[in-house]
């Protein structure tokens, strides 16, 4: 869910695609010839970019009616699933990728549900925003000061945990959201056999990641 942004000054629909592209390339994360689903498409930025990266299929997922660009509406390999949410959304074959960008919504309520459609092999990379997961009484003005983000991080990936989900890997996003708020990207994957397959040290991804946003220009 991202704002649209003219076609002639960008290479995606909008910025998210760019925020994605980044996140994929941190990742090192290939996405050719897979069948992915994006939820909170919006304008279709994640879409463009996976479509983009050589994705299979993509099922556009999102509350929202008559949205998602002309260009990824017309594309065979898109499913569109408008006025559709996240938390409930069934999708008929389990993928290997699943984005996520659902805005308001926390990540601890769509990943129970995303837990339903991703393959035991599959990978989750959510746009995490701190200043929507976090409560409220800690916001100046709508923005959460950077120096918040970590603990509220260690909230979202804990939950991600209580959802069999395990912590690959954490990234800055290049581009900060609405208001200036500093934004981030997580890699999941579905835990297999119970907590005690967690590999991922949280507090070395915590670590890692905060002195990275540091880091960066502001």
């Amino acid at each position: 869910m991202d704002a649209h942004i003219s076609p002639s000054s960008a290479k995606y629909l909008s910025r998210g695609g760019n925020k994605l592209a980044a996140a994929l390339d941190d990742f090192q994360f290939p996405v050719e010839g897979l069948t992915c689903a994006d939820l909170g498409s919006h304008v279709g930025g994640f879409v463009d970019c996976l479509l983009q990266r050589g994705a299979k299929k993509v099922y556009s997922v999102d509350t929202s009616y008559g949205t998602l660009g002309w260009k990824l509406r017309k594309d065979r390999r898109v499913v569109v699933m408008e006025r559709t949410n996240a938390m409930h959304v069934a999708l008929p074959e389990p993928v290997d990728l699943v984005t996520i960008d659902v805005g308001w919504t926390t990540q601890r309520k769509v990943l129970p549900n995303v837990r339903r459609f991703t393959k035991s092999s599959g990978s989750v990379i959510a746009l995490v925003k701190p200043h929507y997961e976090a409560p409220p009484e800690i916001l100046i003005n709508g923005v959460l000061p950077d120096e918040s983000c970590r603990d509220v991080l260690g909230t979202v990936l804990a939950g991600a945990r209580e959802c069999l989900f395990d912590v690959v890997a954490m990234t800055v996003s290049p581009i900060r959201g609405h208001g200036g708020n500093r934004e981030f990207f997580a890699h999941f994957r579905p835990v297999l056999d119970g907590f005690q397959d967690f590999r991922i040290n949280l507090e070395d991804q915590l670590q890692a990641v905060t002195l990275s946003a540091n880091a960066m220009i502001p």
